[in-house]
């Protein structure tokens, strides 16, 4: 994607990932746009980067996504870049019964949240002369950690929804790009602190850096072993990364 002189929305877009990408994009001269659900976030980024906008949004919840797009095609109408990075992930232990909520509650934030959001904004991208559908999804979407198995899934399924809606945007002025990153030091399973996870700057100046390339795939280079793995053979890689994660 051209990475200056957009407008640009970015869900979950108080913390980690999303306020790393955002106050980037911020710094590189585009129009940018916080939305997410915790008030007193999105309040943070507004005071520390002067010219972002902050704007509520649910999406987990349809009528939520159904009425803050109207506001954000009526308020920006120069809106060209979504970047689907909301997200929550639990643990479980999917050997034993699920509890209803960790399953919908993922799936309808990760996944769902995605394809409803862009699904509301797709008609206006497309009439921009330029657009990109950014979708963040994990490297666990190629190598499940096996305790977060669910949000595995919901990564899996985003990775496949991206390639389905990059073939049926050809011809069109929208790109879709596909962000996975590694585990990165972020709110996230309190990952924070950990030595094990990327620290978040250079995982944000690297993936900028690929953004700008013509990549539909944008990967960080500890990242690509994991995107490399998926085949006959994978399962040695998959069970050497959990034994990895779980011996702490």
């Amino acid at each position: 994607m051209k990475l200056t002189g957009n407008t640009v929305l970015v869900t979950g877009g108080g913390s980690g990932i999303g306020r790393g990408l955002a106050e980037a994009l911020h710094k590189l001269g585009n129009k940018v746009i916080v939305a997410g659900r915790r008030k007193a976030n999105l309040a943070d980024v507004v005071k520390a980067n002067l010219g972002i906008d902050a704007v509520e949004l649910d999406v987990s919840n349809p009528e939520s996504i159904a009425s803050v797009s109207k506001e954000l095609i009526a308020k920006y109408p120069k809106l060209n870049v979504l970047v689907n990075n909301a997200g929550i992930m639990l643990l479980d232990d999917v050997s034993k019964p699920v509890e209803d909520s960790l399953l919908t509650s993922q799936f309808e934030t990760n996944f769902f949240g995605t394809v409803r959001l862009t699904s509301a904004l797709i008609e206006h991208l497309k009439a921009q002369e330029s657009a990109t559908v950014l979708n963040v999804s994990s490297v666990l979407g190629f190598v499940p950690m096996a305790v977060a198995a669910i949000y595995s899934a919901t990564k899996a399924g985003l990775h496949a929804y991206s390639m389905g809606l990059r073939y049926q945007l050809k011809g069109t002025s929208v790109r879709v790009q596909e962000i996975a990153p590694p585990w990165v030091q972020t709110d996230l399973l309190n990952s924070s602190e950990e030595a094990r996870a990327m620290p978040l700057k250079p995982f944000i100046e690297q993936t900028i850096d690929a953004l700008g390339t013509e990549d539909n795939e944008v990967l960080v280079e500890i990242a690509k072993p994991f995107r490399a793995n998926p085949g006959v053979n994978e399962n040695a890689f998959f069970q050497q990364v959990n034994d990895w994660f779980l011996q702490g």
